[in-house]
């Protein structure tokens, strides 16, 4: 808000000459640093866009560095600090991990900007919302990817379902039809929570809400738990092991075995798929995870990545402009392609129409959400009670008791002092 003030006063000064023209006023080339993460975008994309704003933004020269994950919220936070000896002017970051910088310090704001210039009226909400907090918009959203039912077509074709189920109850039916004999109907482990909680969120439950300046966790809520039961009943109709999550062992080698209807995964699993198994190349299908009802999708967890710009960048309209360009349907359209993401925005889902699994994410990242928008829900993960919990519950525990404990867990982190 400091610089939109600066900015006004300025402009009236030099008859509305614009604060991008009186940053270069001096002359010169600007360096202007753009941080993204490893595999976020292609090298070919990465070049592409530098060649292209460069072009366009004579005397900006647009640095783009790479970043690992692992790490990289110490790096972010001493940037936002002064601390660093490296600095960034515009960062990408993950969707739920901005809460955290926020309540750091040393973002800049950009609610007048989403607003006026990247239209955030038609944001993903699960990208935008973990990067706003009372109104004011620190995050933009750049990319969303989200989870798919993954499912096998000739099993599906042997079974005689001829098409996708649009609704929990359909989906309950034809995955008990796959579920005979050596075949599962799907595999679901048991502690895969990003799954369980678009369960949770159909039901019109959470994992916490934020009450009265204090969050509480909220898995033993009557809405929460009939998304835990939902969960149980999908999760019996396969062999999924009930105290391990996705990755143990990884699905998409479970999947690859050929005996197993359909995974919940990201679309990209599919590479992983095929590279297991050459001979279910072009037998895999996707569709969004079924809602309650046909009329919309289930709710399912929005991955992607958000941009930000520090306080303390020198170059705030420059970085200003380099946002514009990644979030222009140009780009936008050029990265959902290339990497088989979903837009920014509902509005563009129809550009990657020509690509299966992108777009069985589309309808999905439409009824996305995030996780609660605390800047400590990093360490309830990083102690994950909602593991266990599942667990306990498919193995036969009282579920309002497991949630219980569950719940009282989440609170304690999140409402602890650090």
């Amino acid at each position: 808000m400091r610089f939109l003030a600066m900015c006004t006063a300025l402009a009236a000064a030099t008859a509305l000459t614009g604060c991008s023209q009186l940053a270069g006023s001096a002359g010169g080339t600007q360096k202007v640093t753009l941080w993204l993460m490893k595999g976020s975008a292609s090298e070919e994309f990465i070049a592409k866009f530098t060649s292209s704003f460069e072009k366009e933004h004579p005397g900006v020269d647009l640095e783009v560095k790479i970043q690992e994950w692992t790490g990289i919220g110490e790096k972010v936070n001493a940037v936002l600090a002064g601390k660093s000896a490296e600095s960034a002017d515009v960062i990408e970051v993950g969707n739920t991990q901005v809460a955290q910088y926020i309540e750091t310090g040393g973002l800049s704001e950009l609610t007048l900007e989403g607003l006026r210039e990247w239209g955030s009226k038609d944001w993903l909400k699960g990208l935008s919302d973990p990067a706003s907090i009372d109104g004011a918009q620190y995050g933009v959203p750049w990319y969303a990817a989200n989870r798919v039912v993954i499912y096998n077509k000739d099993l599906f074709a042997n079974a005689g379902i001829k098409t996708p189920p649009k609704n929990r109850q359909e989906w309950i039916q034809a995955t008990q039809k796959l579920d005979k004999g050596d075949r599962q109907g799907i595999y679901l482990p048991g502690q895969n929570w990003y799954v369980l909680s678009g369960f949770i969120w159909d039901e019109g439950g959470d994992l916490a809400v934020e009450t009265g300046g204090e969050w509480v966790g909220t898995l033993d809520d009557d809405k929460a738990l009939a998304g835990m039961e939902f969960y149980k009943q999908l999760q019996a109709l396969g062999d999924g092991p009930k105290n391990a999550d996705e990755e143990t062992p990884p699905q998409s080698e479970v999947f690859a075995g050929g005996d197993v209807g359909q995974i919940i995964a990201p679309p990209g699993q599919a590479s992983a798929i095929e590279a297991a198994n050459p001979a279910l190349k072009g037998k895999l299908g996707f569709f969004p995870v079924p809602g309650k009802t046909s009329d919309k999708p289930g709710a399912v967890f929005t991955g992607g990545s958000d941009l930000i710009i520090p306080e303390r960048t020198k170059h705030r309209r420059q970085a200003v402009d380099v946002i514009s360009a990644l979030v222009s349907e140009t780009w936008q359209t050029e990265l959902a392609r290339t990497m088989s993401y979903v837009p920014n925005k509902a509005t563009l889902a129809h550009v990657v129409d020509g690509n299966e699994g992108a777009a069985s994410m589309a309808p999905g990242a439409a009824q996305g959400r995030a996780t609660p928008k605390s800047a400590r829900w990093a360490e309830v993960e990083g102690k994950n009670p909602i593991k266990p919990y599942m667990t306990a519950v498919l193995t036969g525990q009282d579920p309002k008791q497991a949630a219980k404990t569950a719940s009282d867990t989440i609170s304690k982190v999140l409402s602890s002092d650090r």
